[in-house]
């Protein structure tokens, strides 16, 4: 690869860093090119160098929070109760959401809810079947170990992750827009909580576990 090229291709990855940053935080709507290209300390017009359009930038780093994120790393993990735990508490993990330079696909679904734009709602559906994906793929493997109160049947595990995520994406999307502290956490805590109960996690596991979860907040 010529000089040129490596050049053209470490600006690409600084845009698309910068951009990944910014949009998972504030989301597609709130995030201008501007903005992105100030973070990548790069000039406002080598934009269209790289990326035809700010849509064509988020298709980018949708597509690449979904390749590389901690949650696509947590399901490919040992199959136990405590990974699909830490699977579960990677979403609910508020500050985690809110700093981190990896997001995962959940922070799409957090961030672009109710956005009109027809091809942010294709992404928004991709981020969602992707982490209904990711469940299926725990629940099934776990429930034919029989390390879960229910069959393997695939209508019934389908059924449990749209609920698992259902209330992961409502939790987080809630708890972002209070001002108070404690409630976002009674929140999340309950709503972790509800999710574990129906995994077949034990009262004193439970504790143990949400203290565990506390802790990393």
């Amino acid at each position: 690869m010529s000089d040129s090229m490596n050049r053209k291709a470490r600006s690409r990855e600084r845009i698309l860093q910068s951009a990944i940053e910014l949009f998972s935080r504030q989301g597609f709507e709130k995030v201008s090119i501007g903005q992105i290209m100030k973070l990548a300390k790069m000039t406002h017009g080598a934009f269209y160098a790289h990326f035809a359009s700010k849509e064509a930038l988020y298709h980018a780093s949708v597509q690449e929070t979904l390749e590389n994120s901690r949650a696509a790393r947590l399901v490919k993990g040992p199959l136990s109760v405590t990974h699909l735990t830490e699977l579960v508490s990677n979403c609910l993990n508020l500050q985690e959401l809110e700093h981190k330079h990896k997001p995962g696909p959940e922070t799409v679904l957090f961030n672009e809810i109710g956005n009109e734009n027809a091809e942010i709602r294709t992404l928004f559906e991709a981020s969602y079947l992707r982490m209904k994906k990711m469940l299926e793929t725990r629940l099934i493997a776990l429930s034919r170990l029989k390390k879960l109160p229910f069959e393997p049947d695939r209508d019934v595990i389908v059924d449990k992750a749209r609920v698992i995520l259902a209330a992961l994406v409502g939790a987080v999307a809630l708890a972002k827009s209070l001002p108070g502290e404690q409630e976002r956490q009674h929140i999340l805590n309950a709503v972790q909580r509800n999710i574990l109960q129906m995994l077949g996690v034990n009262d004193s596991e439970l504790d143990n576990m949400l203290g565990k979860t506390l802790d990393l907040k």
